[in-house]
């Protein structure tokens, strides 16, 4: 049985779409979380307008680490403005001492991604990479369950990160939402660098495309095997983060967070006992 204590948690904001940059961080480190993700996303400018230098500072006087930045989108559309979107974000990103920043597919199956094209995402990535080299921060791709996505599976990543030759610099980003959706059989735990956790209330069927909007925390009534997933990573030997990323628009946690966040903690470290 894996040990429960080797479960690090991170907070994304997607969970907290809503609260104030500085009180996120707050809650993260009284929940004893080692670090937060921050997004562009959230229709507000990234870190609520504080210069990244000094976003930084806040993060780590309270002992957490900036494990990511979400995020370049769709980036196998590699468009000037992608380009342009892409240096920012990782400029942001040095400046702040951000880990990683996330590189999401095309989830439409439209459009200059070049559908199914292996040979489209190692250009781009590559193209990404040359752009880091000033900076010492990771790119992590992450395979998108959606029927109309470019990129579905580990295998996929796996293959772009060994043609590039960059098992150092490039990383897959787990979400086990995702990962249950596409009916993936594989986990290359190997390439792991970053995991995002979220539950689905009771239900029936097959998961779908419009679940990924009603994703809440994990707890005991979850149907999508994310407390299995987390336990078989940690038994497999991932050490890093699973940041909490629950996309539910109208989630009841968000009325008492360090309550609700805290039970799943515990329901996660239990069932990993």
């Amino acid at each position: 049985m894996p040990d429960a204590e080797l479960i690090q948690f991170a907070l994304n904001q997607k969970t907290l779409p809503e609260t104030p940059f500085l009180a996120f961080l707050d809650l993260a480190a009284d929940l004893g979380c080692v670090g937060v993700e921050a997004r562009i996303d959230l229709g507000r400018p990234l870190f609520d307008g504080l210069p990244a230098a000094e976003a930084g500072d806040r993060i780590r006087e309270r002992g957490l680490r900036l494990v990511g930045i979400s995020e370049v989108f769709p980036f196998k559309d590699w468009t000037e403005e992608r380009r342009a979107l892409t240096k920012s974000l990782l400029r942001s990103a040095s400046e702040a001492g951000a880990e990683t920043i996330s590189l999401i597919p095309r989830v439409d199956g439209k459009g200059p991604s070049m559908f199914g094209s292996p040979a489209r995402h190692q250009d781009i990535v590559s193209q990404i990479l040359s752009m880091t080299d000033d900076h010492d921060i990771s790119l992590l791709i992450e395979p998108i369950g959606f029927p109309g996505s470019s990129i579905r599976f580990h295998s996929e990543v796996a293959d772009c990160i060994s043609q590039l030759d960059a098992s150092d610099r490039v990383g897959i980003l787990h979400d086990t939402f995702q990962h249950s959706l596409s009916g993936d059989g594989e986990i290359l735990v190997e390439h792991l660098r970053h995991v995002h956790i979220s539950g689905l209330p009771d239900g029936r069927g097959p998961l779908t495309e419009a679940d990924d909007a009603k994703r809440v925390l994990i707890d005991e009534n979850d149907r999508t095997g994310a407390a299995r997933q987390i336990s078989h990573l940690i038994t497999k030997g991932y050490r890093g983060p699973f940041s909490f990323e629950a996309t539910a628009r109208d989630a009841r946690y968000r009325e008492n967070p360090h309550t609700s966040i805290s039970a799943s903690m515990a329901f996660l470290r239990d069932f990993s006992k």
